[in-house]
């Protein structure tokens, strides 16, 4: 906790006194508290203590952005333990030549095949109705340690994304991924040509994610929207993932859903998981949604999945409200027989002081027809104290009851600052 508090200061001071125009980032400070147990007749406390620092240090176009979080256990030491880890770490040029913007460091990557955080470059041109963004880099190590890969040959990603927004109501997008992952080496115990137990050292190849992707999407006015995603795996030569969502909103009253997915299992290049039989997946999902009034909408879902040789259905019904919602979910099929109820209520009083809040869920499921139902009670209830804009703090108690975890109840208290100072 000191050396994370000492460490977020330093960036501060030293930032600030060399080039900062503006200082803005949020500091949180949580507390987690459960108990596990190791056997039937052993337990530990434990008591996780997670800081979390978000901060940005800005002038004119660049700016750089850092995202990190100290966790420890204040009552029993797990393995690891402090942690420190580092999300976000990099440099941002915005508007360069009017046309590009470069990212340096640790950053994030949002993409359907590979996302996460990764050490490395991002690039940005922008011109038009035309863009392109383009990244390279290594994979982060265990823990997002503040490190760099040491065998780059190995683990790294390079991808970019071309789009278009050309056609009127349109946008399309065509792109290209490359993941590589080595597993690290480790010692196990296997039989010898006389079955005799020795010690063994495992080493993989690096395995690979290689997508090619396209996007369409369509949107008229807020009356029809569609978007269209496909996913080639150019390792296995075949159809990865086929996605179509889209709404309809004849009045302002009314607006329908209609959800398709075509899914093959993802699987490393290498790995000995591509030897399995296994099936791809179909999803189709209607819906509707009546908005009543202001304060009141009703919504409802019905999806079909087919599997290889079956399939499932579900029914999702609810109500939304200004004070919170009311859910049910019946699922039965394939995946089994689930009847699920939820509610959930929150509502802000003096002026956004106190923000009580509550949810509670029952479920009851089996696999099949033949199983015994198992039942499942969850509770969650907390509040938010917000004194001020910049400060607030959040209590919340969670209790879970089913055949595994009898009676489980747990802590949370968290803790957040937001800050923004111009110098």
């Amino acid at each position: 906790m000191k050396r994370f508090i000492a460490l977020s200061c330093c960036l501060i001071l030293i930032s600030a006194s060399i080039f900062a125009q503006n200082i803005n980032g949020r500091f949180s400070s949580s507390i987690y508290s459960f108990q596990r147990y190791d056997s039937a007749s052993s337990s530990n406390n434990y008591l996780r203590s997670y800081q979390m620092f978000n901060l940005n240090i800005n002038k004119d176009n660049v700016s750089l952005r850092s995202y990190m979080n100290l966790e420890s256990d204040l009552m029993t030491k797990l393995d690891g333990d402090p942690k420190m880890r580092f999300y976000n770490l990099y440099l941002e040029v915005r508007n360069l030549f009017n046309i590009a913007t470069v990212k340096l460091g640790r950053q994030p990557i949002f993409n359907s095949v590979a996302g996460g955080v990764y050490d490395g470059i991002n690039l940005d041109l922008k011109k038009g109705a035309y863009s392109l963004n383009a990244y390279y880099g290594g994979d982060v190590p265990a823990y997002q340690k503040l490190q760099l890969t040491t065998d780059w040959a190995n683990n790294f990603i390079l991808g970019g994304k071309f789009t278009t927004v050309a056609l009127k109501n349109f946008q399309i997008a065509l792109s290209y991924v490359n993941k590589n992952f080595k597993p690290d080496p480790y010692w196990a115990t296997r039989l010898d040509a006389n079955l005799n137990p020795i010690k063994v050292l495992i080493e993989n190849n690096s395995n690979q994610f290689q997508f090619a992707s396209a996007e369409v999407n369509y949107d008229l006015e807020n009356k029809i929207y569609v978007d269209t995603k496909y996913d080639y795996d150019l390792n296995f030569n075949q159809t990865s993932k086929f996605e179509i969502d889209g709404n309809y909103s004849p009045t302002d009253k009314w607006k329908f859903d209609l959800y398709y997915n075509f899914r093959n299992p993802i699987i490393r290049y290498n790995s000995i998981f591509s030897v399995f039989d296994y099936g791809n997946t179909q999803e189709v999902e209607a819906g509707a949604n009546y908005i009543v009034n202001k304060s009141i909408t009703l919504s409802g879902r019905y999806g079909n999945v087919i599997y290889k040789d079956d399939n499932s259905q579900r029914v999702t019904l609810g109500i939304n409200t200004n004070y919170g919602s009311v859910s049910y979910r019946k699922t039965f099929g394939y995946e089994g027989e689930l009847d699920a109820l939820s509610l959930y209520l929150a509502y802000s009083y003096l002026e956004g002081l106190l923000t009580p809040s509550l949810g509670v869920t029952y479920t009851s499921y089996k696999l099949s027809e033949a199983d015994n139902v198992n039942e499942l009670v969850a509770v969650l209830t907390g509040v938010n104290v917000r004194p001020w804009n910049a400060l607030s703090f959040d209590l919340q108690a969670q209790y879970m009851n089913n055949k595994i975890y009898q009676d489980d109840l747990r802590f949370f208290l968290k803790l957040n600052y937001w800050f923004n100072t111009n110098f």
